[in-house]
């Protein structure tokens, strides 16, 4: 009779369907605020970016949490939307906190952040 082996894991992971949902990370609360901004003002990727000085692609993937935008872009961005960059901080910051608490993110890219952080 053959043995089932399962593959080990590190000692500090936990399976998957055990552990609490991840905590979002900021560019993702961000992009997120920054879709409803715009579509609250019904407005295009378009119109938003050329107001801001950006290209429809990169708004599109500060929206999707794809780019880690420099400060100059979030308060550009921020001020297309006639916000200032305090206000669009501290919105962010606001849903970051009414999220439900979760684990650090940990994937490998994280571990690494935090390694290099460290």
């Amino acid at each position: 009779m053959a043995e089932t082996v399962r593959p080990l894991m590190p000692a500090d992971e936990t399976p998957t369907e055990s552990r609490p949902p991840a905590e979002p990370l900021w560019r993702d609360a961000l992009g997120g605020r920054l879709r409803e901004l715009r579509r609250e003002r019904g407005e295009t990727l378009v119109e938003t970016a050329r107001r801001a000085g950006v290209s429809p692609q990169y708004l599109s993937e500060m929206e999707r949490g794809v780019k880690e935008p420099s400060s100059e872009m979030i308060a550009a961005v921020a001020g297309a939307l006639d916000m200032t960059l305090g206000d669009l901080t501290l919105a962010v910051a606001t849903s970051l906190l009414a999220a439900p608490a979760g684990r650090a993110p940990a994937g490998p890219t994280c571990r690494a952040a935090y390694a290099l952080a460290a």
